[in-house]
C-alpha cells in the first residue's frame, strides 16, 4: 500500500503544479529550458504512474473492504464506462466535443473513477480512483480561476467527433469483451 500512495503523491503532485502553482511551469522552463523542464516532469510522472501501477497490483490482493459497494454499483458501472473511451479520443481529436466539452479528459477521469468507486470497496480502490477523482474535479475546477495554457493541437476535422465516438466505443467493446480482465487480471462480467 505505501508503493501505491507514495506512485499517487508523485505522480498527483506533479500534476497539480498547474494547479496549486500556476506560475510554477512557466519559471522552470525559463530557468531549466523547456525541454528539461518536460524530460523531469515526464519522468517523475512516469516514476509515480509505475509505482501507483505496481503499488495497486500489489496492495488489492490484499486491501481491506473499506465500504460495501452498493448491489447496482456493477452494473452502473458498466453505463458510467460507456462514454469514457469517447472521452479521451476527443481530447486528441479536435471537433465538436472537444470545443463545447473544454476538457474532456478530465470528464473521462471523473465518470473512470467514479464507476470503479461504486464497483468497488477496498481501501486500494479508494486510494486510487479516489485519489484520480480528486485530481480530475480539482483540475476541472481550478480552470474556474487560472487561464488556460495554449496547448499545440492537431487542426479540426470533420470526422474527429465520428472517429472519437466510433473508435471509442470499438475500444469499450474491447475492454467488455475481456480487455479488461486481460489488462488487468479482473473480469467485467
Amino acid at each position: 500500500m505505501i508503493m501505491l500512495v507514495c506512485g499517487c503523491i508523485i505522480f498527483f503532485g506533479i500534476h497539480s503544479v498547474q494547479i496549486a502553482f500556476p506560475g510554477l511551469r512557466t519559471r522552470m522552463a525559463a530557468r531549466l529550458g523547456e525541454s528539461k523542464w518536460m524530460l523531469l516532469y515526464s519522468a517523475l510522472a512516469g516514476v509515480g504512474l509505475t509505482l501507483i501501477i505496481v503499488g495497486y497490483g500489489a496492495a488489492r490482493h490484499e486491501s481491506t473492504l473499506l465500504y460495501l459497494p452498493p448491489t447496482w454499483g456493477r452494473s452502473l458501472a458498466l453505463w458510467l464506462m460507456l462514454p469514457v473511451f469517447p472521452l479521451l479520443l476527443a481530447a486528441y481529436l479536435p471537433g465538436k466535443t472537444q470545443s463545447r466539452l473544454r476538457h474532456p479528459m478530465l470528464l473521462a477521469t471523473l465518470l473512470w473513477a467514479t464507476a470503479h468507486l461504486l464497483a468497488n470497496g477496498t481501501v486500494a480502490d479508494a486510494v486510487l480512483f479516489g485519489s484520480f477523482f480528486v485530481w480530475a474535479l480539482a483540475d476541472l475546477l481550478s480552470f474556474l480561476y487560472r487561464p488556460e495554457k495554449p496547448i499545440r493541437r492537431l487542426p479540426a476535422k470533420r470526422w474527429n467527433d465520428v472517429i472519437a465516438i466510433v473508435g471509442g466505443l470499438a475500444i469499450y467493446g474491447l475492454f467488455a469483451a475481456g480487455g479488461h480482465q486481460w489488462l488487468t487480471g479482473i473480469a467485467l462480467m
